[in-house]
């Protein structure tokens, strides 16, 4: 007897945040982001632009980030979700959404994934891989600028890539980032400290994460010393900004994606509007680093940033392990179509 169609479709995935959680850690998902990196370098990979839907007055803004990945196991990928800055006084997570994936074979649906996990986990891995190819080997002293939802995985990544020492965490207030470090201390051995200002967290600092919603810069250049690392991860929209334009042109800047960099990053746009960075100051994609095109840090003293804006690729990345290890664990709902 022949198979019908509907007999070999397989059944559809739906996991949640906690079992997405449960399959996937920050530290074992830097090397997954260290793959996808160099598959963009090696033109594995077809993604457009995202496209953002922002209605005057609304209270946040809606997603479509799409990518397709190749190689011996293809598939294409979808992350829809909406970014609403307010839910942090919610106790909500700012970014809400799905990730889809589908078949690079047959375009069937293969799961729909619970998308907060999955971008506080690919954000902070990238993080992690970034710190790992840039800071200095002996870089120890971290500065968290921000205490919201990312805070938590960014923490995470920075302490799998570096053998910290000190954290010094600064937010929009002292009790929120005392808040934080009262949570976060007992998971680590270094010593973590709350401070009052951004300049008094970053003053020391060899390694630094900006994880604001700011829309005016809150790092400055004065405050940064030779050698150090900054992940600038916060801003992702025009509307965003987080570094001071002095210091996007005094840095050694890397990104995930230079398309992205030069059409979506408010830090990079506000640094060109005052002439102080262009198209030539973005020396390298993370991916190349990786494939070894591009050598990275040039010396001990030089600063290094990574403007971090996030790829559909890092979602559907994620999506295709998850996939693979829930159907191994046999984790999740799995219902048929």
């Amino acid at each position: 007897m022949t198979a019908s169609a509907v007999d070999v479709v397989e059944p559809v995935l739906f996991l949640a945040q906690q079992e997405v959680a449960r399959l996937l850690s920050v530290a074992d998902c830097i090397d997954l982001m260290s793959d996808a990196m160099a598959a963009l370098a090696q033109g594995e990979v077809h993604q457009p632009l995202r496209q953002i839907v922002s209605p005057p007055g609304a209270k946040g803004l809606l997603g479509l980030m799409p990518a397709y990945i190749g190689g011996a196991d293809p598939v294409y990928g979808a992350k829809t979700g909406g970014f609403f800055p307010g839910n942090s006084a919610l106790g909500l997570d700012p970014h809400q959404g799905c990730v889809l994936l589908f078949s690079g074979e047959t375009g069937a649906l293969m799961a729909v994934m619970s998308a907060s996990e999955i971008t506080g986990i690919r954000t902070a891995a990238m993080t992690g891989l970034a710190t790992r190819l840039l800071a200095r080997p002996d870089a120890s002293k971290l500065a968290l600028i921000g205490s919201g939802h990312q805070a938590h995985w960014q923490l995470q990544a920075v302490a799998a890539a570096r053998p910290l020492t000190s954290v010094k965490v600064a937010a929009r207030s002292l009790a929120s980032a005392r808040a934080f470090v009262a949570v976060e201390q007992p998971a680590y051995g270094f010593v973590m400290e709350a401070v009052g200002s951004a300049e008094a967290a970053v003053r020391d600092a060899d390694i630094v994460v900006t994880v604001t919603n700011a829309r005016e810069p809150i790092l400055l250049d004065a405050w940064i010393a030779p050698g150090t690392h900054i992940n600038a991860v916060g801003s992702s929209t025009p509307a965003y900004c987080e570094i001071e334009p002095a210091l996007m042109g005094r840095a050694s800047l890397f990104v995930d994606r230079r398309e992205s960099t030069l059409a979506e990053s408010g830090d990079y746009l506000n640094a060109l509007r005052a002439g102080l960075v262009s198209p030539a100051s973005l020396r390298a994609e993370i991916g190349e680093l990786v494939i070894g095109a591009h050598p990275g840090r040039g010396g001990a003293n030089e600063v290094t940033l990574f403007k971090s804006l996030g790829m559909a690729l890092e979602d559907v990345a994620t999506a295709r392990l998850l996939y693979l290890r829930a159907k191994a664990a046999r984790v999740g709902t799995w219902l048929p179509m």
